[in-house]
């Protein structure tokens, strides 16, 4: 078997082009490593991939077979070991985890959504507008998530921190993973103990309320899924976008003039710089030959979203329509996202609203020199220091 390409060394998130080129060198599906000593095959190909997310008989979500050949402290297992939720299930429980959490977020109404992100921009650009100078990574989209799962979840505004503090620690997947998994943890936990005691019109309180009579514990590891599924992607798809935007002064003024729409940038960076860039983890139920690979049982099969859009963007560039989501950034099959257009809706009314306040956004430092958070599962950049006019948002005549 080859060297595994090893997924968790720091250069990973300064070029995962380098590393993606490693494993397509080896196939369809490459060998690698998602933490030291922790194999997993990564899929590198988009045919193969739509074969393995269709495959619901081939392929479980189920990772509980794995999970007794990992040591305890292993720093992903924050992010992999089973949970009763929509995303490690298969078949039946699938199913009714699916309903409720789709039902629940079918409550939450565009135009409410809408408003949730701008008065989140509001209250940011309140904070850092006057400063003329912002890091838009840990002063916008980061704290931006927070506080709007925070309120669509039914905790105030002061909970927020609590949220982006654990689930930026786990999701690096380093040694502060297993710190930000319990740190995270207690969050959801205290969630819902205050739903249970008193409901509110948030996505906590239907769940708690719906038909399929989800157990308290379900609702709790439906919660956890949620948050971090939500919270961490979206903020990164925020910064990416504007990370692409900002350092391309004719793509910038297209959109500040209203003449392109942000849904462009935000497919182009779904596409190329996707912000789950590994995940979508399957494992054969038995040993079985896979695109010419035999593929263990009990080891991770890897969607590298990363590595398709890195290949598409060489394959294809430019040939590919602006609005064009052919992506499967979504994933696919039984298991894709049921919750796009929530997520493209917050994406981009937060880019919008931002750009509206702030229209002369310029980079402090060039995009090739912005640096990126470690960790095999995302696309995540550590800073997006960023300047632009002084403006306080509360003065008369300022609303975008």
């Amino acid at each position: 078997m080859s060297t595994p390409v090893r997924l968790w060394e720091d250069g990973f998130g300064a070029d995962p082009h380098h590393y993606y080129e490693a494993l397509r060198a080896q196939g369809p599906l490459g060998w690698a490593e998602l933490a030291p000593g922790v194999p997993a095959y990564v899929v590198t190909d988009r045919q193969a991939a739509l074969d393995l997310l269709h495959d619901d008989a081939t392929w479980s979500h189920d990772p509980r077979p794995w999970e007794t050949t990992v040591a305890e402290d292993a720093p992903i297992l924050g992010m992999m070991r089973w949970r009763p939720n929509t995303l490690f299930s298969d078949g039946e429980a699938h199913v009714r985890y699916r309903r409720a959490f789709v039902d629940a977020f079918d409550l939450v109404e565009p135009h409410d959504l809408r408003e949730r992100v701008h008065r989140a921009v509001d209250l940011l650009v309140g904070r850092f507008g006057p400063a003329g100078e912002a890091d838009l990574v840990s002063g916008f989209a980061r704290p931006l998530m927070s506080l709007v799962f925070n309120d669509l979840f039914g905790l105030p505004d002061s909970e927020s921190g609590r949220l982006e503090a654990g689930l930026g620690k786990m999701m690096e997947g380093g040694a502060q993973a297993a710190e930000g998994e319990a740190e995270f943890g207690a969050y959801v936990l205290d969630l819902i103990a205050a739903k249970s005691e008193r409901r509110g019109p948030d996505i906590t309180s239907w769940l708690l309320d719906h038909p399929v009579e989800l157990t308290a514990e379900e609702v709790t590891w439906q919660v956890f899924l949620t948050l971090g599924a939500g919270h961490e992607p979206t903020a990164n798809l925020v910064s990416n976008v504007l990370s692409r935007v900002i350092g391309n002064p004719d793509f910038y003024s297209t959109l500040t003039s209203g003449s392109r729409p942000i849904t462009d940038a935000v497919t182009e960076v779904l596409r190329y710089e996707t912000p789950l860039s590994n995940y979508g983890i399957h494992y054969a139920r038995e040993s079985v030959s896979f695109h010419g690979v035999w593929v263990q049982a009990a080891v991770p099969v890897v969607i590298s979203y990363g590595a398709l859009g890195h290949f598409g963007e060489r394959e294809f560039g430019a040939a590919h329509h602006p609005s064009d989501a052919s992506h499967l950034s979504w994933s696919a099959g039984e298991h894709a996202c049921p919750v796009k257009h929530h997520t493209l809706l917050i994406a981009t009314e937060a880019v919008e609203r931002l750009t509206q306040w702030l229209p002369d956004l310029e980079p402090v430092v060039p995009r090739d020199a912005l640096a990126w958070r470690p960790g095999p599962f995302h696309r995540s950049l550590t800073a997006l220091p960023v300047r632009f006019t002084p403006r306080t948002p509360d003065q008369s005549g300022e609303r975008p």
